[in-house]
């Protein structure tokens, strides 16, 4: 394992160093790529960049306004950094001859354009790109971010999952602690807040484009063939043999340097996470007291609440009593009420029964005086009649009494 780190390591590290006679030999700055094109005012902490320029791991690069550079890194991975704009290459680890590797690179503001080399296309999840509010993850792809306060904007370019030329599709993750958003459709864009999750993927708008292109409108992107990228690969490996033997040293002092260089750069990363474990920790620390704070306020609160909520419900209850005595009260003189009107409406309705039997009696105590009138009136009519018969035949008697006599 320690072989294969040190043959790839023999060709990514270039050796800047000033030799002297009396000066010991020592190798530091790992190699990573070359400056393609420059445009405006483009630097290091420590230099101005020109084309041609070698570019070294974790070398910040500085765009200033209507500026802008193209680096081409050893896996033919092409960066393209927009004006204003600020970029660490954190990570570069390649292996020419599998071109397994890994980049991580970090776009502190403004824009950077990113077309994916042999690194991703060999594993397309090897190629990262962070920006200060997540993480995007190229898988063999081109695509572009622009950083401003508190917002990263991410547009993916393509290629397309049906390209004529056979490449892979083109895709980005966008993502955080909050959410993912995956880009898999070329000229569709997501932007991504602080203390939020990354929004949906949306179809790029003309007004949106522009303001992509105008970040990189101070130097021309323009994609290197595969040759050309094979040649200047190459190119880069002949400038490191030619240091390294002008350097004078033989392929074991090499080895040495490279192992000690490697080891200085494990003891680097080590220190380094310690401090960032020590940060975290720390950070943790106090998002704990600020929780237990929050907490003991709530409790506070909740406390408050509750003796609210009792006194509350201890006047609801009073109210409550009050109001159901009042009821009662209520109900009691309504029920007498209800009593005093049912007894004045029976006793109503018992006289209006006993006027109405009366009423009743004395009606059939008239019809039955009426019918005993009109049977009187029938028998002395009757007893009339019979009087009259017994005087006609009384008469008739004495006339023919008369006659007889005559």
């Amino acid at each position: 394992m320690k072989k294969i780190l040190i043959i790839i390591n023999a060709f990514l590290i270039l050796f800047s160093v000033s030799v002297k006679a009396s000066e010991k030999v020592s190798i530091e700055k790992q190699l990573i790529g070359i400056i393609g094109a420059t445009s405006g005012i483009v630097k290091t902490e420590s230099r101005e960049l020109k084309p041609g320029d070698k570019i070294y791991l974790n070398e910040t690069i500085y765009s200033g306004l209507n500026s802008g550079t193209q680096i081409l890194l050893l896996d033919q991975s092409t960066f393209t950094i927009g004006e204003d704009s600020e970029v660490v290459m954190d990570t570069f680890v390649y292996d020419p001859a599998t071109n397994d590797g890994k980049i991580i690179a970090s776009v502190k503001q403004g824009s950077l354009k990113v077309i994916s080399g042999l690194i991703s296309k060999n594993n397309p999840d090897n190629l990262t790109v962070e920006v200060p509010e997540g993480t995007l993850g190229s898988r063999g792809t081109e695509f572009q971010t622009i950083v401003s306060k508190g917002r990263t904007d991410t547009l993916l370019i393509g290629p397309g999952k049906n390209n004529t030329l056979g490449m892979r599709p083109g895709a980005v993750l966008v993502g955080n602690n909050l959410g993912q958003t995956l880009l898999d459709n070329p000229y569709s864009m997501t932007s991504m807040t602080k203390g939020k999750a990354p929004g949906q993927a949306k179809k790029i708008t003309k007004n949106q484009l522009k303001k992509f292109n105008k970040k990189m409108k101070a130097l021309k992107m323009a994609k290197l063939s595969p040759d050309e990228t094979k040649s200047e690969r190459k190119e880069l490996r002949k400038a490191l043999k030619k240091e390294l033997k002008g350097l004078g040293l033989e392929k074991e002092e090499i080895k040495t340097v490279i192992r000690e260089n490697i080891q200085k750069d494990k003891e680097k990363k080590v220190v380094i996470k310690q401090e960032r474990a020590e940060k975290k920790k720390a950070e943790k620390k106090k998002a704990e007291k600020k929780k237990a704070k929050v907490n003991k306020n709530k409790k506070g609160k909740k406390k408050k609440a509750k003796l609210n909520k009792n006194k509350k419900g201890k006047k609801k209850k009073a109210v409550k009593k009050k109001s159901s005595k009042k009821k009662k009260a209520v109900k009691k003189k309504s029920t007498k009420k209800k009593k005093a009107v049912k007894k004045k409406s029976t006793k109503k309705k018992k006289a209006v029964k006993k006027k109405s039997t009366k009423k009743k009696k004395v009606v059939k105590k008239k019809k039955v005086v009426k019918k005993k009138k009109v049977v009187k009136k029938k028998k002395i009519a009757k007893k009339k009649k019979v009087v009259k018969k017994k005087k006609a035949a009384k008469k008739k008697k004495a006339k023919n009494k008369r006659k007889k006599k005559k």
